[in-house]
């Protein structure tokens, strides 16, 4: 079957894309005669009946693989294109310009065969539906990707076989240079560069933290070497303000301790959130590097130096949330930080503050003892004031024979910091005059008459002048503030100074800090037990020494203090009590039921007050005006219904009106309603009985009056006014007859 038997009408009713593709730019700037060719596949599809209006070129994807559809907006607009059926015919050079893995591959195919879409190529034209034909563009596929596969399997293979002999030049970090021969390796040969690096190992060594290191740089005004992009094996430097992530990377880097790395790092693959393909950079530990050749060239340090500083770099990270780990020492003043171990379970002990100012340190445990109301208690909390204060003194003790030489030894090491500093500023102005040099060589060697170059080249001398005079002045501020050398007097001094540590180590110029420093040149670790069982309670210090001695101490701790705790139900009480009374009230209600403070205290209106402000319970508000049906006490009653207090009481006692006691000893309370104030009247009813006439006309007894009264079975007022005060009582009627 030709060619042409495959094309039909339908087809040519549909338009005609020609893809085109290159790898990478590269390709593109060299690869132009397989351009070329691909943009002639315009003339073929013309060849096989389209027309040049319906032939449509895709060439977007250039510059990128075809190992991926990811990141090809040509290939999935054509795909997108094909699944709708707008395509007769696909037209590419070969099938690895389409696409080079199987996926992308036959998920094309199997849209061209469901909407009847050929596909060309170099060698013919196919049929994705039909059988023969998908099988050729299947196996031309795999094919495909196979070859890509080949290719990269041959350039790693020389790749890695390279490395590993030393030889594959790779960018080398600043300081660093390749050399003539293969596989060598080289100083820089500025000695700013090298003399900045040379400081930076030095000033770790000193104080075993590369922020430290970043802070001293940024403290001496120290300018950083930095390596444009593209030098592999350049010389030209940059230099910028010192950041923590150059520093760490220096500290971090293996080149610089002689030794020649390869695939340290890997790129691994994965679905991204947005359903992508996403490549990502993992650091892989030491042991899964490809390649290490130790002592491959001369190093700012050595392989064992560079491998403790990794320890100590790894021991400074901060700690995650609950977990002390190690962590670098930091300004608390708990000196036992990251020392500190539990004697119980062996883990780390945190570091917790207290007090008023927050200043007295604490140790616990991180791990939970046992559940309590369903939390965890500490199986080890202790206070560490009085364990800090023993671990130095015994620390102090051990530290005096080398305490002489140790002073003498910080003064030396002060004096080396300063010329280190001194040293590399020297070298920036000698840079700087260097470049002022050059700049003025290039302003006179200029013709004076070619001013739009000559104004450049003198802006520019007059930067480098400019930038000399700077650092010539920073040079000569800094020589004056550099320490002088100890005189033998002053040596003298230091000794005798040294002679009474205490009160170096109480100092208020030696810091939290410079103290944990100290603690940990000489001490493992530190492990506690307490015992708070025990008649004496104590806590048992075992010291571990670097070299395997130990020391043990027994410090005494205080005993746990009961928690002062005021009784629920007293609070409970108060609660109610506030609602009606004030402070003064309640105070007397609590003293009659034999109440006490938390202190075993009789209560006072502060105390109670001091109790309402501790709980949040708001405090009583009087009511200016009485509500029809409100609460009142006696007295306010009394007041309403121009009443003696007394009245009220004998008739609360009597039982003729409702009262209400919040709490035995509560004052009582009556709601003055409408049918309080009917039992009131300054005139009594036309009738009305007195209780002496009453007990005649009834022939009863007083007592039997009055309990008919309280049952409700007479009705009774009191008169409040005149001669004959007191109770009237309704006069019997054929009803209400007691017989």
């Amino acid at each position: 079957m030709t060619e042409n038997s495959k094309v039909t009408a339908s087809h040519r009713q549909r338009m005609a894309i020609v893809y085109v593709r290159q790898s990478t730019l590269l390709h593109l700037e060299r690869n132009k005669e397989s351009t070329a060719r691909q943009y002639d596949l315009v003339q073929r599809a013309m060849a096989l009946g389209w027309s040049r209006g319906t032939i449509s070129i895709v060439d977007e994807d250039q510059g990128h693989s075809g190992s991926s559809a990811a990141g090809r907006s040509g290939f999935a607009d054509l795909a997108a294109q094909v699944g709708l059926g707008q395509v007769g015919i696909v037209l590419a050079l070969e099938v690895s310009r389409l696409a080079r893995n199987n996926a992308d591959w036959y998920r094309l195919l199997d849209l061209a065969g469901m909407t009847d879409t050929l596909v060309a190529d170099a060698d013919g034209v196919y049929h994705p539906s039909r059988f023969d034909d998908r099988l050729v563009l299947g196996m031309k596929g795999t094919m495909a990707e196979a070859e890509l596969h080949i290719l990269r399997a041959r350039l790693d293979g020389g790749v890695r076989n390279k490395a590993a002999r030393g030889e594959l030049r790779r960018g080398l970090p600043v300081g660093l240079i390749w050399g003539e021969a293969d596989g060598e390796i080289l100083f820089h040969p500025d000695e700013s560069v090298t003399g900045l690096i040379a400081a930076v190992f030095d000033r770790f060594a000193a104080c075993g933290s590369a922020r430290s290191v970043w802070l001293w740089l940024r403290e001496q005004g120290l300018k950083w070497p930095l390596q444009p992009t593209g030098y592999v094996n350049g010389t030209e430097i940059v230099w910028v303000e010192p950041t923590y992530h150059a520093v760490h990377t220096t500290l971090t880097h293996p080149a610089y301790a002689g030794a020649y790395v390869y695939g340290r790092t890997r790129f691994e693959r994965r679905l991204g959130e947005d359903g992508q393909v996403r490549s990502h950079r993992r650091v892989l530990p030491r042991d899964q590097w490809q390649v290490l050749i130790e002592d491959h060239h001369e190093g700012f340090i050595t392989w064992d130096t560079y491998l403790a500083n990794q320890d100590k770099i790894a021991s400074n990270t901060r700690p995650r949330r609950h977990e002390p780990g190690t962590g670098a020492v930091r300004e608390g003043c708990a000196l036992l930080q990251t020392l500190a171990v539990c004697g119980i379970c062996g883990r780390k002990l945190a570091v917790f503050y207290q007090g008023p100012t927050k200043a007295t340190p604490g140790y616990y445990c991180t791990g939970s003892g046992q559940l309590v109301d369903g939390r965890g208690t500490r199986h080890l909390q202790v206070g560490g004031q009085a364990i800090d204060t023993a671990v130095a003194d015994v620390f102090l003790a051990a530290l005096t024979p080398a305490a002489l030489q140790a002073c003498l030894t910080a003064a030396d090491e002060l004096e080396a910091g300063h010329d280190t500093a001194l040293a590399q500023h020297r070298r920036e102005v000698e840079r700087a005059r260097y470049d002022a040099t050059r700049a003025e060589r290039r302003y006179r060697a200029v013709d004076p008459d070619n001013r739009l170059v000559a104004r450049g080249l003198e802006a520019d001398w007059e930067k480098s002048l400019t930038t000399l005079a700077g650092a010539e002045s920073e040079l000569a501020r800094r020589e004056r503030r550099r320490p002088v050398a100890l005189t033998p007097t002053e040596r003298a001094a230091v000794l005798a100074v040294a002679d009474d540590l205490h009160a170096v180590w109480t100092a208020q110029t030696t810091t939290d800090k410079d103290r944990k420093q100290l603690l940990r040149t000489l001490l493992e670790d530190v492990t506690l037990t307490v015992h708070r069982d025990a008649p004496d309670p104590h806590a048992t210090v075992l010291m571990r020494w670097k070299g395997g001695a130990t020391s043990e101490l027994t410090v005494p701790i205080r005993r746990p203090q009961p928690k002062i705790r005021t009784d629920e139900d007293t609070v409970d009480l108060i609660r109610r009590l506030a609602v009606h009374y004030p402070d003064a009230q309640i105070a007397g209600i609590l003293n009659r039921q034999g109440r006490r403070t938390a202190r075993g205290l009789s209560y006072t209106a502060s105390r109670v007050q001091t109790t309402r402000f501790h709980w949040g319970i708001p405090c009583h508000r009087k009511s200016t005006k009485p509500q029809e049906g409100e609460l009142v006490t006696v007295a306010e009653a009394a007041t309403e219904l121009r009443l003696a207090p007394s009245t009220l009481h004998r008739w609360l006692n009597d039982g003729f009106i409702a009262g209400e006691q919040d709490t035995p000893g509560a004052p009582w309370r009556i709601r003055l309603n409408d049918e309080l104030r009917a039992l009131f009247v300054d005139t009594a009813p036309d009738g009305w009985l007195a209780m002496l006439e009453a007990t005649l006309a009834y022939g009863v007894s007083r007592q039997t009056l009055l309990q008919r009264v309280k049952r409700g079975d007479l009705k009774a007022v009191h008169v409040r006014t005149g001669r004959r005060k007191g109770l009237r009582i309704q006069p019997p009627t054929h009803q209400n007859s007691l017989f």
